[in-house]
């Protein structure tokens, strides 16, 4: 028996009621592609500093179809035209951006495919729905593509102040409990206007985004690039090229059937083909869970330690400094390890090692963010503001890290 078509409200912690608009939304939302990402935790291995911390990639697509309702309601109350038509592309097209996400958001994406991005998996999620829906998301994939003639409607989906960052701030602030990161979305949403066919917000906007770019910074130091989930998430992307490695050996990993796939196989851009796309459309955060608990009592030592520092939550050292890591320091460390515990300097690689991180937190030189001032003039927000501060946010702050392990690590 067919099931039938409701116009379900969903309970948002964060918005309260959310109305699904229409039964293809509602198709879209219940399709096993999308269902997938109740099992893609939003924010990676940040639980492990944040406990509450465990919404999903569902929570947030919903949240940005929610924010992208109120949008179109606000520009059409203000004169901007959308049809039907483009309405249901821009809902589309939110809900399902980031449909392309791996196992614990970015991890997969940097051990086992090779530069395969989750943008470039969303849309052929989109393309292969597409054709399951008689066409009816070629429009949302053109919006997505950034394709679309009507720049405004782009700028919703993928810009420095798109329904995705006005989500993702407020939900991960929520959730973490850092009030740091909490913005005004309704508020900011209120004040968008479109003029010349680009997004531009009205003036009287302008503090809230003032907030809203600080409250970005602040959310990228103390959470996105906390030094903890930095070390857990370089940990993960190591336990999956181990095992990768592993299995090009000829090891037989227990692991699931995506999983297996997954490692068994080079997997790259080229070859990204339609049985990639159905195995990865199987694999979440459970199939990893599931293979570090059994990896932890494997032979080998790498793979043993880095899964058991994960499930743990002992895990490496992290220092982070203004200037680059000396490689004298990077050396000294990965002799110790090597003569204490007997291992290559291959080996010693997956515990010890530096790396970069950055932060900013606007950028003037793609799409910024326009102040729509009562005379028509159209000006920067760095422009724009007297807050000072801005300009400093428009400079990216670059940080260096070294990672290497306490005296816990088992032969």
């Amino acid at each position: 028996m067919q099931k039938s078509n409701k116009l379900k409200i969903l309970n948002d912690p964060i918005y309260g009621f959310i109305t699904i608009p229409n039964s293809l939304i509602f198709d879209l939302i219940e399709h096993r592609y999308f269902q997938r990402l109740r099992r893609i935790t939003q924010m990676g291995m940040s639980y492990l500093v944040y406990p509450g911390a465990h919404h999903t990639r569902f929570h947030h697509a919903i949240g940005c179809m929610h924010l992208m309702q109120k949008s179109v309601q606000v520009l059409r109350f203000k004169g901007v035209e959308i049809s039907e038509e483009e309405k249901n592309a821009l809902y589309i097209a939110i809900l399902l951006h980031d449909i392309g996400h791996g196992p614990f958001s970015h991890a997969m994406e940097h051990s086992i495919v090779n530069g395969v991005s989750h943008e470039h998996i969303s849309m052929l999620f989109m393309e292969k729905l597409n054709a399951e829906f008689n066409n009816d998301l070629t429009l949302a994939i053109q919006i997505f593509k950034g394709e679309y003639p009507r720049q405004f409607m782009c700028e919703l989906i993928s810009s420095q102040i798109d329904m995705d960052r006005a989500d993702y701030l407020k939900r991960d602030s929520f959730y973490t409990g850092v009030a740091e990161g909490n913005i005004n979305s309704e508020r900011l949403i209120t004040m968008l206007n479109v003029k010349d066919d680009k997004l531009v917000v009205e003036d009287k906007g302008i503090y809230s985004i003032e907030k809203f770019l600080v409250a970005r910074r602040l959310m990228y130091w103390q959470v996105y690039l906390h030094k903890t989930s930095l070390s857990a998430e370089q940990l993960l992307i190591r336990v999956l090229k181990r095992a990768k490695e592993l299995t090009k050996r000829g090891e037989e990993l227990p692991a699931s059937k995506p999983l297996k796939y997954f490692l068994k196989k080079e997997i790259t851009l080229d070859n990204f083909n339609t049985e990639s796309l159905e195995t990865f459309s199987k694999l979440d955060d459970y199939d990893i869970v599931s293979a570090m608990k059994e990896w932890q009592y494997h032979d080998d030592f790498v793979l043993k330690n880095l899964c058991q520092m994960i499930i743990n939550r002992d895990l490496l050292k992290v220092k982070i400094k203004k200037k680059e890591i000396k490689s004298a320091l990077l050396i000294q460390h990965k002799k110790e390890l090597m003569e204490k515990h007997s291992i290559s300097q291959a080996e010693a690689e997956y515990f010890v090692f530096t790396g970069e991180i950055s932060n900013q937190a606007y950028t003037r030189k793609k799409q910024g963010i326009n102040i729509l001032h009562k005379n028509g003039k159209i000006e920067d927000i760095v422009k724009a503001s007297d807050q000072l501060n801005l300009k400093a946010l428009a400079k990216q702050v670059t940080k260096f890290y070294i990672c290497y392990p306490k005296d816990s690590l088992k032969m």
